[in-house]
């Protein structure tokens, strides 16, 4: 399958260019030239398949006509080697856990399919000469999710970008510690900040010359596409446990940077029977703005409790826009008013800001029993305010309360405990580096360190 760019100035690429490659050289975001859908009887017997089984369906439709059977589904099934529960929160919503991975975070299923992927082609691929050099901005989860899934990979070395002060101990503990081929750059400024120092080095002609640069954040393919396994396997799980309310399912996405409830729409796309998605924001809320008017502006991000959520403008906005005005490469594009109607039959939004999303932790413990981390808790709470009558509700708890215990607890006022997983990470040594917001900084740091 050819993957085209939503800038559609740069040639069509093949899947290992585009995963290796990352970023188009039109600063788009490579997309698939097609969707293919899954057959009816897939989803008859959904509900008696695995986590692996499902995701390997999946991925034989994204990735099979580029991918030999035996190597892509040891690439699914050494991916996937924890569960993802979907959990029954209250008579009409669920809480969909993925926060049960090496890092207690959605990205893990991304960020290990994405390292395994990449690590396959640039074995088969030249150019790399058997060494990439991953470059990855994040503003919480995927800087773990994405070390910890590259660490020790052969011919792969990893730099990650985070904001100073902006995430959590443990968020920062997870990536800072590791070593080896990880290394980590604490930039003096926002997430949008490290975003943009990582496009800028895309874009540079002599760092690129020099080096092979990809990106492990949601702009990657590999990264973003996998995360529409869990879609496929919340439903299978419904299904298993309530056929009848099955037939009505919204799922609400806690959205930040959009890659997550981007694959939720590809695989909405391939049958998925959901009857409309709602995305969540913190006061970061470009998308819920664009809902409202059908005008994108993007802004200075802002400081709040669901951190992994702020991002002032989400680079997966441009696959939405591109997903609804054609998703294919040679389709007519449609207007940006035919666009937005389109986004909004499909799409509805919510915003809360810090006070409301104590209130939504407070009320999830109150009333459900659930202990939500904040980011989950702007799910649960669009779900407890915008359901309609008969339609059962999955909300995705992105990561373990744990990871924000410092917030968390004196919210709901009681303790957390930390899993075993991340506990581990909490007794290792931080060793990141310090780093400006200005590019000439960075690039000077990549010139004389890889």
């Amino acid at each position: 399958m050819k993957y085209y760019s939503t800038n559609r100035q740069a040639p069509e690429v093949s899947l290992s260019e585009a995963v290796i490659k990352g970023l188009a050289p039109d600063k788009g975001l490579y997309m698939p030239e097609r969707i293919n859908p899954l057959p009816s009887s897939f989803f008859e017997g959904i509900q008696d398949m695995s986590l692996q089984e499902v995701a390997f369906e999946v991925a034989k439709a994204f990735f099979g006509e580029d991918i030999p059977a035996n190597d892509l589904k040891q690439i699914v099934y050494d991916t996937l080697q924890f569960d993802i529960p979907l959990v029954k929160v209250n008579g009409n919503i669920y809480s969909l856990e993925l926060y049960h991975g090496p890092t207690c975070a959605f990205k893990d299923v991304g960020a290990r399919f994405m390292a395994r992927l990449l690590s396959y082609f640039v074995k088969q691929h030249p150019s790399t000469k058997g060494n990439v050099h991953v470059l990855v901005a994040t503003s919480g989860d995927t800087g773990s999710a994405v070390a910890n899934g590259f660490l020790g990979v052969p011919g792969i070395d990893v730099t990650v970008l985070y904001p100073k002060g902006k995430v959590s101990e443990i968020q920062e503990k997870q990536f800072t510690t590791l070593g080896q081929n990880i290394t980590a750059l604490e930039v003096d400024g926002v997430f949008d900040d490290c975003q943009r120092l990582v496009k800028e080095a895309f874009m540079d002609q002599d760092l690129n010359e020099k080096f092979f640069l990809t990106s492990a954040n949601s702009i990657n393919v590999a990264r973003f596409l996998p995360q529409a396994f869990y879609y496929f396997y919340a439903y299978a799980q419904l299904k298993k446990q309530n056929p009848e309310a099955a037939k009505n399912l919204v799922i609400c996405v806690p959205s930040g940077n959009f890659g997550n409830i981007c694959a939720g729409l590809f695989g909405a796309r391939m049958g998925l029977p959901v009857k409309r998605f709602i995305a969540s924001n913190n006061a970061n809320d470009i998308f819920f703005q664009y809902l409202n008017d059908g005008h994108y502006n993007p802004r200075a991000t802002q400081a709040t409790l669901a951190n992994a959520m702020d991002v002032g403008d989400p680079s997966n906005f441009a696959r939405i826009v591109n997903l609804y005005g054609g998703g294919q490469q040679k389709a007519v594009k449609i207007s940006p008013e035919e666009a937005h109607k389109a986004i909004t039959a499909e799409i509805s939004g919510a915003t809360y800001n810090d006070e409301q999303i104590k209130a939504a932790m407070q009320l999830a413990l109150k009333n459900d029993h659930y202990v939500c981390d904040p980011h989950g808790a702007c799910g649960y709470q669009a779900l407890v305010d915008g359901l309609r009558p008969g339609e059962t509700g999955i909300f995705l708890e992105t990561a373990h309360p744990a990871k924000f215990k410092d917030t968390v607890e004196p919210i709901i006022g009681q303790s957390v405990a930390i899993p075993d997983t991340l506990q581990k990470f909490m007794n290792g040594t931080k060793q990141s580096l310090p780093m400006t917001k200005d590019f000439a900084d960075f690039k000077k740091f990549l010139q004389n360190n890889l």
